[in-house]
């Protein structure tokens, strides 16, 4: 299994697990995430409780939730939205602090391809959900979340760059 990780954390962002599909020449990840339900589960053993004097809701308490796996399995914590200025300013400090971290020729690539990619998250700020890793540090890769039209479930976007492959 393959682990990918926030290269200036460490914190654990997204497996092999959840397929993704590379845009803006790559600097990008896609990734679908999905609704989920978490909690009790409803097994039936064949009893009949009316036949034995219970009740029909006696038994275990339902206590499921909906969470989206990407969320809930890399323990992403949510951050308030960005206005552009905001946004802009994280960009800026991310690059500086990410190129620092690339191999020379990393740093080409991504240094000629970055600007088209934060154009194309620039224009989809107002649609964006912003995650960070568990460690919810300050210098930190973001995780950026959306709905496509008509979507019932969110696609994720990952700065490719940013991730650190580890095998488990």
């Amino acid at each position: 299994m393959l682990v990918y990780q926030d290269l200036l954390t460490g914190d654990e962002l997204l497996s092999d697990s959840f397929p993704y599909k590379e845009i803006e020449n790559g600097i990008l990840w896609e990734v679908e995430g999905k609704w989920v339900v978490q909690g009790a589960v409803d097994v039936n053993i064949g009893a009949n409780p009316s036949a034995e004097g219970g009740d029909e809701d006696e038994g275990v308490d339902d206590q499921t939730v909906k969470v989206v796996d990407i969320v809930d399995t890399f323990r992403l914590q949510e951050q308030p939205t960005f206005d552009k200025k905001q946004f802009v300013t994280y960009m800026k400090r991310y690059i500086k602090n990410l190129a620092a971290k690339l191999d020379p020729e990393q740093q080409v690539v991504f240094k000629k391809h970055i600007e088209g990619a934060t154009k194309y998250l620039l224009s989809k700020l107002s649609d964006l959900q912003f995650f960070v890793g568990e460690s919810m540090h300050d210098d930190s890769s973001l995780v950026f979340a959306y709905y496509k039209e008509g979507a019932t479930d969110p696609t994720f976007l990952y700065l490719a760059h940013g991730l650190k492959e580890v095998k488990c």
